[in-house]
């Protein structure tokens, strides 16, 4: 990913170093696991683990001369340790270092994806709060529908990303899983309790099965569930972007004092950071399709994944990690207009209300379609001329002669539409925060259910 993309985090965690660092582990381990079964010294393996290391310089010297990244990385190794380097990587093939590397970096990622969603969750359940009764116009294929209110939009997110939140979760159970099970994946030079050593160190569990390599199943569910996870940022981005638009102008990005909207106008406020927030959720996609395209792979393996997986992984995980913390903070700074939301309430003069006059006539005895015949007609006029939908409904006596006045004029009324708000809440458990017990990231799910997630700053 280009570094205006990273944050410094993930350029971190996906750097050669710190890829060749788990490698490092990972070796290291199992020679400590072959000397526990008496296959090497342990004194061997006692001075692998005090000696061994490597330079990165070294590592790519010698691939450019072998052209193979994992010989090149354990003759390096070996050089630094001396006769004991004729006991690394002792039974193991590639896979069995590349793939169990990947996963540990798979998880840590993800965890740090998941304190990104924490982030922005305990932002958005703020602003859902604050806002919970602040009336605006409910729109359905664009065009004004019903008054609704601006908290339960938030509202929305915020369950939505409960739920991306437990899909991440089992996307990292199944990505925490390592193979030291060899060249075909049936152990013939190893032992399965070196296997169970290295993961254990490392935090992993041992698949139960692999070929050569994990199946990669295990990756593109993972990759899918990111972009899942950009989908839904994208959704919310989507909504601001809406909700500024110049003649809507119900909500805006936060502006900074000296930042600039246009080189050519200067009047501009634009919702960038939103528009970006779309873009890059095109690009995750993208990549979703990549992963799916890695699971079919030749017998016990080939090597058609490889190069994919070291763009779209790293990219991936970094592109997500980067829209979670700048949506999070359009989510903190963004600036509402309740006024101007009021004021698209009552545009056309009360057309929002149509239902309720509709039904009011219904109650009173009038046909359905009677009913719907004239209150449409009043509509349309109003939406036609301008008029004002409430006093044209006043001044027609197919109306009047039906409803009376404070009948009619409680049909205007907003409290229907915020009568059951507390409601809604309440079955989420968002006043509340938290509903029910959950446990921690790296251990089982956690509860599912009515506002269970954890926000950012508590100990899930």
């Amino acid at each position: 990913m280009i570094e205006r993309y990273t944050r410094p985090v993930m350029g971190r965690l996906w750097s050669d170093e710190n890829r060749f660092r788990k490698w490092l582990e990972i070796e290291v381990a199992a020679c400590e696991a072959w000397a526990s079964l008496g296959v090497i010294p342990a004194d061997a393996a006692r001075r692998i683990r005090e000696r061994a290391s490597f330079s990165l310089e070294r590592v790519r010297e010698l691939e450019r001369q072998v052209e193979h990244e994992v010989i090149a990385f354990v003759t390096a190794v070996a050089e630094t340790v001396g006769e004991d380097g004729r006991y690394l990587h002792y039974g193991l093939t590639s896979s069995d270092v590349m793939d169990t590397a990947l996963s540990c970096l798979m998880v840590e990622a993800l965890d740090v994806i998941l304190g990104g969603v924490d982030a922005l969750g305990a932002a958005v359940r703020e602003k859902a709060l604050r806002y919970k009764d602040t009336v605006i116009m409910g729109r359905t294929h664009g065009v004004h529908a019903e008054p609704t209110t601006f908290g339960l939009k938030l509202a929305l997110w915020w369950a939505e990303l409960g739920r991306q939140r437990e899909r991440l979760i089992e996307a990292r159970r199944q990505i925490a899983v390592g193979k030291l099970s060899g060249a075909v994946g049936n152990f013939a030079h190893l032992d399965p309790r070196v296997e169970e050593y290295v993961c254990r160190q490392l935090g992993l569990e041992p698949a139960p099965i692999s070929s050569q390599v994990l199946s990669r199943d295990r990756h593109a569910h993972y990759l899918c569930t990111l972009a899942n996870l950009a989908a839904s940022i994208e959704k919310f981005a989507l909504e601001i972007r809406g909700l500024a638009r110049s003649e809507v102008r119900e909500v805006e990005e936060p502006f900074r004092p000296g930042q600039k909207g246009s080189s050519a106008m200067p009047h501009k406020r634009n919702p960038i950071l939103s528009e970006r927030m779309c873009g890059l959720a095109r690009l995750v996609r993208s990549y979703s399709v990549a992963a799916l395209e890695n699971v079919a792979l030749w017998h016990e393996r080939d090597i058609s994944h490889s190069s994919v997986e070291r763009v779209v992984i790293p990219d991936a995980t970094t592109a997500v990690d980067y829209m979670l913390h700048t949506f999070t903070r359009v989510v903190e700074g963004l600036r509402v207009y309740p006024e101007r939301m009021a004021a698209n309430v009552y545009a056309g003069g009360g057309l929002a209300f149509s239902e309720r006059v509709l039904l009011a006539l219904v109650e009173r005895g009038m046909s359905r379609e009677e009913a719907y015949g004239v209150v449409q007609e009043l509509a349309l006029r109003a939406l036609d001329t301008g008029a004002s939908f409430r006093e044209l409904v006043e001044a027609d006596p197919r109306v009047t002669g039906v409803l009376e006045a404070p009948r009619l004029a409680a049909c205007f009324d907003l409290g229907p539409f915020l009568a059951r708000v507390d409601y809604i809440f309440d079955r989420l458990g968002l006043r509340d925060g938290r509903v029910g017990a959950a446990t921690s990231v790296g251990g089982a799910s956690p509860a599912l259910g009515r506002g269970t997630w954890p926000m950012a700053g508590e100990d899930g």
